[in-house]
């Protein structure tokens, strides 16, 4: 990418991820944090459980590492923004990480507990730590970290229970009747007040220490990426194999999900089996783009531009539809019908951004961003703002 530009199939991408992070987060809507995974309790139909499967197979887990791959390479296309404007680039991505955690804590707190930003915010202060280290540093991190997860997949087996089927049971009839008919308050208070899990200290410790481990992966891949260009130019051909080779595999691993509950030698390798599936995703996309020279794909790219506000857009409205301050559906539209719903949900946003961006540059959310990432005054024209960068260059 040359100075300002912006890459489309990044934006694209961007865009494409936050589609299959609505379809999953959508169990997060309907079923709560806890009830998405005790899904049983909810007595759904065949057909829904036969979607839910899809979900938990072809999108859980697979389309967020997109958008975390997504959150590597553009840190390293911003560093190299500010390189060349002669800024201080720890400095710059530091307010940006911390303009994150403030959008993630007050998401968390006051709209839903499925926040990512927060995450993301404190996961970027990890990544000051590479962001000018060489490709190859990153590439040897980004391997080993792979493997470690590749190595807990082998030896951990099924993930640790820290709650008592009763309590989850008592937790989720709670659930069901505060969300689905209970005041803003109310919904608020149970959110960030009930915790059914009540791990210990030394449980707590462990899942704190161990997030880096899932989330680092993909980022530095997303650096290392970005260092090497495999987003930019026309590579037809390497993301025609990268997907032809980490589909299967990925689909594959993340089906062992079931299949080591039926064939207990094998293990469980859907933890990394997400991040192989998203490898692969991303090659599918990337080849389909770059054959039709991006031209099939605008309005994805129009979402990605606006991806920050379009992602807090979709809590609001889904809380609006699925909490009982709003149409209180909650645990009621069942999973198929949710799909439906999320893809209407995702073609208005398509629309939405895309008449938008006729209009402004910029999101809402995504000025406050940049305002504090670069510490614009929002008044000052933008031919303005290009001529004092480039006497701060010259």
């Amino acid at each position: 990418m040359v100075g300002g530009d912006r890459n489309g199939l990044v934006d694209a991408l961007r865009g494409w991820s936050l589609f299959g992070i609505l379809i999953a987060n959508l169990l997060i809507f309907q079923y709560g944090i806890f009830g998405k995974d005790e899904i049983s309790f909810f007595r759904i139909s065949s057909l829904d459980y036969g979607g839910y499967e899809a979900i938990k197979v072809l999108i859980e887990n697979s389309f967020m590492p997109i958008f975390t791959f997504l959150f590597g390479y553009s840190l390293i296309l911003m560093r190299n923004r500010l390189r060349e404007k002669k800024r201080r680039i720890k400095w710059h991505l530091f307010r940006r990480f911390i303009i994150l955690i403030s959008f993630g804590v007050l998401h968390s707190i006051f709209l839903w507990e499925g926040d990512i930003l927060l995450l993301y915010g404190v996961m970027g202060m990890l990544l000051l730590f590479f962001v000018n280290r060489k490709r190859k540093t990153i590439l040897v991190w980004c391997v080993v970290l792979f493997s470690i997860i590749t190595l807990i997949s082998f030896v951990g087996g099924e993930e640790e229970v820290f709650i008592s089927e009763e309590k989850i049971d008592v937790y989720l009839k709670d659930t069901i009747e505060i969300y689905g008919s209970g005041s803003y308050e109310m919904i608020k208070h149970h959110r960030n007040n009930v915790d059914p899990m009540e791990m210990s200290e030394g449980e707590a410790f462990f899942v704190v220490l161990f997030m880096p481990f899932l989330i680092l992966p993909m980022m530095l891949l997303g650096m290392y990426a970005a260092h090497v260009g495999w987003l930019h130019g026309n590579r037809v051909k390497l993301f025609q194999y990268i997907s032809i080779i980490c589909l299967p595999v990925g689909l594959l691993l993340k089906a062992s999900l079931y299949l080591s509950k039926e064939i207990h030698w094998l293990p469980d390798m859907s933890l990394i089996g997400g991040s192989v599936l998203a490898i692969g995703y991303i090659g599918l996309f990337s080849y389909f783009y770059s054959r039709s020279n991006g031209h099939l794909f605008q309005g994805f790219e129009n979402l990605g531009k606006l991806s920050l506000t379009n992602y807090i857009l979709q809590t609001v409205v889904c809380t609006s539809v699925f909490y009982g301050y709003g149409f209180g559906l909650f645990g009621r539209m069942g999973v198929l019908l949710s799909i439906f719903f999320g893809i209407g949900l995702f073609t208005l946003q398509v629309v939405g951004s895309t008449f938008f961006l006729k209009s402004f540059r910029q999101g809402p959310l995504e000025k406050v961003m940049r305002m504090v990432v670069y510490l614009e005054n929002p008044f000052l024209s933008r031919k303005k703002r290009q001529l004092k960068d480039e006497m701060k260059v010259s």
